[in-house]
């Protein structure tokens, strides 16, 4: 029994530092990107809205469609590695773009990388026990945000004397050391089971489940792109090189509250956590609508991390034990799926309220949602 908890705690430790490493080379990018789209390459916000919605849509496809076949051949390492990969080179691509258009494959390439995404989830999930389940996804959470933290201090200590084309490159660097982490020191048992091969079907799933994944749809409608919360802050408040900083607010907050919120989760139960972290971005919302100075600004990004923190590693362990067991991979990814197309109009639309209506328009849309999610969670039933 110690050898298996032994070796499953090297499992995760290796999960979170490849995590750290791929997100490390990403936020070196992500806090100027929408400065990079908008600014650089000259695009308006309905565009950005657009790519990073398109973004999000193949993240969702590409999760479903791994964490199937992840189930079906009984294999899950391969998509790890190869999404770390996907993701490496696609910073290269970025850095190679010279026009709006250029970004379009790229931004593809870079979000199909999360093929990696459920069948690693599924992975944690078959290794941990119960009790540990919550703190388990809570810590990749906090290892992804705390890679985050180092990408972002380098892109803001650096950004001036590289430019947006060399910090792409070396930001592709990481990701390729995760690569070679998941490949040579990660360990994977074939286990069959013959029931996976009458394939998968909604009828499969429970009530709870079928109402999660729609209050999740919903919630996801109106929960637009980062880059509208650093586009609307610049606008209003703060100044170009203080953008990064403010990404580097919310990110640290994550990182800090992922695994404590994982665990908390696994005292007072998945659902609380949830509607704590539903309630920390209507107060975004509210914030961004009827205060604006720099301190509310502020405070708007730490309640985004917060947020963040509490959703992302909460999100997925509910989703892994609401599901069946034999299809935990297939689940999260066709949960993933949904929750990502519903992701592209949300920055999409949002992007297009912002330019005909005003730049608070996108708030209050996501807030009614966030309303009606929230109600709808309280009938959720947690095994």
């Amino acid at each position: 029994m110690n050898e298996i908890q032994n070796r499953s705690k090297k499992t995760v430790r290796l999960f979170a530092l490849a995590s750290f490493l791929n997100d490390f080379g990403s936020d070196m990018i992500y806090p100027i990107w929408p400065l990079f789209v908008t600014s650089f390459l000259g695009t308006n916000m309905a565009v950005l809205g657009l790519i990073d919605g398109l973004g999000e849509a193949v993240v969702s496809i590409s999760q479903a469609v791994s964490g199937y076949l992840s189930d079906r051949i009984q294999r899950r390492k391969v998509f790890v590695w190869t999404g770390y990969l996907f993701g490496s080179l696609s910073r290269i691509g970025y850095a190679l773009s010279m026009v709006w258009q250029h970004l379009v494959l790229f931004r593809i390439l870079d979000r199909a990388g999360k093929i990696r995404s459920a069948p690693r989830d599924a992975i944690v999930a078959d290794i941990s026990p119960k009790r540990f389940r919550g703190r388990n996804f809570g810590l990749l959470r906090m290892m992804d945000h705390m890679g985050a933290l180092f990408g972002i201090t380098v892109c803001i200590l650096f950004f001036k004397s590289l430019g947006f084309k060399k910090l792409f490159l070396i930001a592709s660097i990481p990701s390729m050391v995760g690569v070679l982490l998941i490949f040579f020191f990660i360990q994977e048992k074939k286990e069959i089971h013959h029931k996976l091969y009458k394939g998968l079907s909604f009828r499969d799933f429970d009530p709870n489940y079928k109402l999660f994944l729609l209050l999740s749809s919903i919630f996801a409608l109106g929960s637009f792109s980062y880059s509208f919360l650093l586009i609307y802050a610049k606008k209003f408040h703060l100044q170009t090189e203080f953008v990064p900083v403010m990404y580097l607010v919310f990110t640290a907050v994550a990182s800090l509250f992922s695994l404590p919120f994982g665990k908390l989760s696994d005292r007072i139960g998945r659902k609380s956590v949830l509607m704590v972290s539903f309630m920390f971005w209507g107060i975004c919302c509210l914030s961004m609508i009827y205060i604006q100075n720099n301190y509310t600004t502020i405070l708007t990004f730490i309640l985004y991390g917060l947020h963040k923190g509490a959703l992302e590693p909460v999100q997925k362990t509910f989703v892994s034990e609401l599901a069946p067991v034999q299809y935990r991979a297939s689940s999260l990814g066709g949960f993933q799926m949904v929750i990502g197309l519903c992701a592209f109009p949300a920055s999409f639309l949002a992007g297009v309220f912002w330019d005909r209506i005003n730049s608070t328009a996108p708030f209050y849309f996501s807030l009614g949602l966030t309303v009606v999610s929230l109600i709808m969670l309280l009938f959720v039933k947690e095994k």
